[in-house]
């Protein structure tokens, strides 16, 4: 006997971008439980939601470039696939008051009306402060110096393929200290990717910086890098 195929699901009728923010003790949450609480909450605000096709139907809903577990963020994003066209401001609001505290709502577009691409393929650079609590200005900005003064830094991280070393100095745009003695720092997207933390590995490992276990880091922004000005581009905005 043949085996019953799957009822095929319409495709979505819109797309909506959303920005979201992970904020204060929510920046210690993993991804998947961010994701689960997204799902969670399209569910109680009554989204009407697409569905894929397959003998286990699901939302349509995809995200991209999310930062790592003890990251906050100001700039995460996740696009859903409508079955009904609706007011993209409407659905923000509907979802962001069902999220968790934390978990906010920042902006929400037509993906339609916005930049054109694949919200991947608009995601090629992060701009990240990194608060290192009280560790002095000038040993911080020495070993900056150090670093942006090495042509290529070799860090080791261990993945789900094991341990990897790879260069993390290429990644690095734009790396400064501010007044208070923070990192501020413009990171490209690269394969494998160089997160924030590999950078304050090549800041320990070649300008000896005494990394605190307290350090804070923070997703400022996240879009198309434009390397001419050392700016990011914003995903969301309206062509």
């Amino acid at each position: 006997m043949s085996r019953q195929q799957p009822e095929q699901q319409a495709p979505p009728v819109q797309k909506l971008r959303i920005r979201y923010a992970k904020r204060g003790r929510l920046r210690f949450t993993s991804h998947r439980d961010v994701s689960r609480a997204i799902e969670r909450g399209v569910v109680r605000a009554a989204i009407p939601m697409a569905y894929s096709s397959g003998f286990h139907p699901h939302p349509r809903i995809s995200y991209a470039g999310a930062s790592p577990t003890g990251a906050a963020s100001e700039a995460e994003y996740v696009e859903l696939g409508l079955a009904e066209v609706r007011d993209p401001a409407e659905i923000g609001a509907a979802l962001d008051a069902v999220l968790p505290d934390g978990l906010d709502v920042v902006a929400t577009v037509d993906a339609a009306a916005s930049t054109a691409g694949s919200l991947s393929d608009l995601l090629t650079a992060s701009h990240w402060l990194i608060d290192l609590g009280d560790t002095p200005t000038e040993q911080v900005a020495a070993a900056v110096a150090a670093f942006l003064g090495t042509e290529s830094v070799t860090v080791e991280r261990m993945t789900k393929k094991g341990l990897r070393s790879f260069d993390c100095r290429a990644a690095v745009v734009r790396l400064a200290v501010t007044a208070d003695g923070a990192l501020d720092l413009l990171l490209e997207h690269t394969v494998p990717a160089v997160r924030p933390d590999d950078v304050l590995t090549g800041l320990r490992e070649v300008g000896g910086l005494d990394v605190p276990l307290t350090a804070l880091l923070t997703r400022l922004a996240q879009g198309v890098l434009d390397r001419t000005d050392e700016s990011i581009g914003d995903p969301l905005a309206l062509r």
